[in-house]
């Protein structure tokens, strides 16, 4: 029961944001740039668990994270500059975030 509720918030927010993409996107924006999806995993994982070791190491992993995966916009900020499409950029992309995960581990093996 508690899996499925933190799933429909989860899914909520993510179409709430993108629909209003459709209508405000510079709001979307920001709503999605929020760690909407931190503080929610963050305060399920603690609830669920109880254990508070484990939920500051995982905020320390998100803090590593979050800049590592800017990699992902990097091609769609090049795009008009190099005439990439945007499958090009959006596949570019995943394939820089799958090298920033072996960034994070790297870093995020320090504590």
């Amino acid at each position: 029961m508690i899996f499925a509720a933190k799933t429909l918030l989860a899914a909520l927010i993510i179409s709430f944001a993108s629909w209003l993409a459709g209508k405000r996107p510079e709001l979307a924006g920001f709503i999605i740039a929020l760690p909407l999806s931190t503080l929610l995993a963050l305060a399920f994982s603690y609830a669920e668990f109880k254990d508070p070791a484990s939920s500051v190491i995982f905020a320390k992993s998100i803090f590593v994270a979050i800049p590592v995966t800017m990699f992902f916009f990097v091609p769609f900020l090049a795009a008009d500059r190099f005439a990439i499409s945007f499958p090009v950029a959006y596949v570019s992309g995943i394939a820089l975030l799958g090298a920033g995960y072996f960034l994070h581990r790297w870093i995020a093996g320090w504590f």
